[in-house]
């Protein structure tokens, strides 16, 4: 039997923007823009992306994603 595991979308949410806000030095460029691709892909299937705010202008993907209070 097969069986389907679901994923809470608020909670991607949170690790996601928790991972873009890291100025360590294992938080690259690279690994935030694959964090951002991965996000977004997920609010905007889910019906959730609203957005997002940049953190600074040192880092392109120095950013919060951003979503309706009401997360689906």
């Amino acid at each position: 039997m097969s069986s389907k595991k679901t994923i809470k979308v608020k909670e991607m949410l949170d690790w996601a923007n928790h991972q873009l806000s890291r100025t360590d030095d294992y938080a690259t460029e690279k690994f935030k823009a694959g964090i951002s691709v991965m996000i977004e892909k997920l609010l905007m299937d889910s019906g959730n992306y609203m957005g997002y705010m940049c953190l600074d202008s040192q880092s392109e993907y120095s950013r919060v994603y951003s979503t309706s209070s009401k997360l689906r």
